[in-house]
C-alpha cells in the first residue's frame, strides 16, 4: 500500500494522497474533482479531509468541490474569502503553528514565503504532519525558502522548482516569477541545517516544467542526503 500518491505536481496542477492504515488525507486539490476521485478509486471512504497551502488555483481549482464532499479541509483564511465559504462548518482556518487535528493525524501549520504574479505577498502554508502508523511527513510548497529547520521526519515533500543556473537566459519578470519558487541551490542549502537522520524518502514537488532537471535534481539531492530521493509525476507512489 503506498504512503504517498502523486496525482499532479505541477503549475498546472497539484495534488497528493497520504495514506496511512484505513485513512486518507489529500494534499491540494489543484486538479479537476473527477481526477481527484479517480486518485481514490472514485471512493471517499477513509478519506479524513484535504490540506491547502495557498489561494493559487494550481492548488485550490477544486476547492468547492471538495468542500461539498469531503469531511473537513483545511485552508488559509485567503482561500475562504477567495470563494466566498466563510460560513461553511467543514472548513478549518490553518494558521501558523496552530496545532489540527483530523482524524488521526495531527497537522501543524507552518508560514512558507511566496509571492502573486504582481510581487505581493501570498499567505502560504507548508504542513508537518503526523500519524501513528505512518510518522511524520513534511509538505512544503511554493516557497522560495524556509524560516523553520526540522528534524525527526520520516518523509520529506519539497518544491525543486528549478536551478538558478538555469534563470540567466530570462526575461527579468520570468526571473521574478521563478523566484518566488524554491530553486535547487536553496533547497540544498536547506536541507544540510536539518537533521536527516530519521528520514527514509524525500519527494521534490512541483518541478518547472521548462526549468526543471528532474535527473540532476534527483542525483544532487540524493548524493548530498544520501535518502531515495523521488521526482513528483502523475502516478508516483513511494512506499
Amino acid at each position: 500500500m503506498p504512503l504517498i500518491k502523486v496525482l499532479g505536481s505541477s503549475s498546472s496542477g497539484n495534488c497528493y494522497i497520504i495514506q496511512a492504515g484505513e485513512e486518507k488525507l489529500v494534499l491540494e486539490c489543484g486538479i479537476d474533482y473527477k481526477s481527484i476521485l479517480k486518485g481514490l478509486n472514485y471512493s471517499i471512504k477513509g478519506v479524513v479531509g484535504c490540506l491547502i497551502s495557498h489561494q493559487h488555483m494550481d492548488h485550490c481549482k477544486s476547492f468547492k468541490k471538495i468542500l461539498e464532499s469531503f469531511p473537513k479541509v483545511v485552508v488559509p483564511l485567503e482561500i475562504l474569502e477567495k470563494f466566498q465559504c466563510m460560513s461553511s462548518g467543514k472548513s478549518i482556518i490553518a494558521e501558523n503553528q496552530k496545532l489540527i487535528n483530523i482524524g488521526r493525524f495531527s497537522v501543524m501549520p507552518f508560514d512558507c514565503q511566496h509571492t502573486n504574479a504582481d510581487g505581493s505577498e501570498c499567505k502560504n502554508l507548508g504542513y508537518l504532519i503526523q500519524h501513528p502508523i505512518m510518522g511524520r511527513i513534511l509538505f512544503a510548497t511554493d516557497t522560495y525558502y524556509l524560516k523553520y529547520k526540522f528534524k525527526d521526519v520520516d518523509h520529506i515533500l519539497i518544491e525543486c522548482n528549478y536551478s538558478e543556473d538555469n534563470l540567466q537566459a530570462l526575461e527579468p519578470h520570468e526571473q521574478r516569477l521563478f523566484k518566488s519558487h524554491m530553486s535547487l541551490e536553496t533547497l540544498k542549502e536547506t536541507l544540510k541545517t536539518w537533521d536527516l537522520s530519521s528520514t527514509k524518502t524525500i519527494t521534490l514537488i512541483h518541478l518547472s516544467k521548462n526549468n526543471g532537471e528532474p535527473e540532476r535534481f534527483k542525483r544532487e539531492i540524493e548524493s548530498l542526503t544520501g535518502i531515495p530521493t523521488y521526482i513528483a509525476v502523475e502516478e508516483l507512489e513511494v512506499s
